[in-house]
């Protein structure tokens, strides 16, 4: 017995939605099922029809993309947003300057950025809402506290890992350390720092926030008594962009953290 017109089209169609799952094409197998089940959809074009499948699937699959990045990213605060950033919270805070770092220029021509600032100011919020805009522009970032990166790198010493580790960080596009300095390394800890660094060096950006203004660095990191303060330096500074943040009135000032009413380890 023939089959109808009508039960042609439903096995053609059932067999559509199979491939497209088949190919992981699940948004478009999802919103074409849609498509046959409203009325409306059978006035419009095969074009339009067509069109529209392809704009959900591409859709789904840039936000799926963006999650991963942002999950990958370990951010200390991925909740933080450029466009959320208080500048009239009793801060000197260059506007101009961190909208024009938020196009991530800098990610582009391999320079690095400093954000320093008092606890409270606000550094590790900045530094995540950057490595935020990165991720929005598909760059792989990472973020991680100096003195868990130290741990991690000594741990992977002693269990043969310790390639892998570099390369765990010294690969994405954009890496935030964050607790800059804020305990003076050993000199193998140092070592480390230097491996690092010399990795990334003028192929990759590196966003770091310290408590410490950048002239203070030299001396955290043993100054005159150490014969890798000065090369690891060499390895950052040059054509950095820095970001001090600093209050408006000192004697008035109030964290960030004062500000918003937080944990005495949030909005670092």
């Amino acid at each position: 017995m023939a089959l109808t017109l009508q039960e042609v089209r439903i096995m053609t169609n059932q067999s559509t939605i199979d491939k497209l799952i088949e190919m992981r094409l699940t948004s478009m197998s999802d919103a074409f099922i849609t498509q046959m089940n409203d009325p409306k959809m059978k006035e419009v074009s095969f074009e339009d029809c067509f069109g529209l499948l392809v704009d959900i699937e591409y859709n789904n699959r840039k936000s799926n993309s963006l999650k991963r990045l942002i999950k990958g990213a370990g951010f200390d605060q991925p909740e933080a947003y450029i466009a959320d950033i208080n500048y009239t919270s009793g801060r000197k805070l260059n506007r101009n300057l961190i909208e024009r770092l938020a196009t991530c220029e800098y990610i582009t021509e391999h320079r690095n950025l400093f954000i320093t600032g008092a606890t409270g100011s606000g550094k590790t919020y900045m530094a995540c809402a950057f490595g935020m805009e990165a991720c929005k522009q598909r760059y792989k970032t990472r973020y991680v506290r100096l003195p868990d990166l130290l741990m991690e790198l000594e741990m992977a010493r002693t269990d043969g890992t310790y390639k892998k580790v570099q390369a765990k960080y010294a690969n994405p596009i954009l890496l935030i350390i964050d607790e800059w300095l804020l305990l003076k390394p050993t000199e193998a800890e140092q070592h480390d720092i230097l491996e690092l660094l010399h990795r990334r060096r003028k192929k990759s950006s590196t966003i770091f926030s310290s408590q410490y203004d950048p002239s203070g660095w030299y001396d955290q990191l043993g100054g005159d008594d150490s014969p890798l303060a000065e090369a690891i330096l060499d390895r950052i500074k040059h054509d950095a962009y820095k970001i001090n943040i600093v209050p408006t009135d000192p004697a008035n000032y109030r964290s960030m953290r004062e500000v918003y009413g937080l944990a005495p380890d949030e909005s670092e």
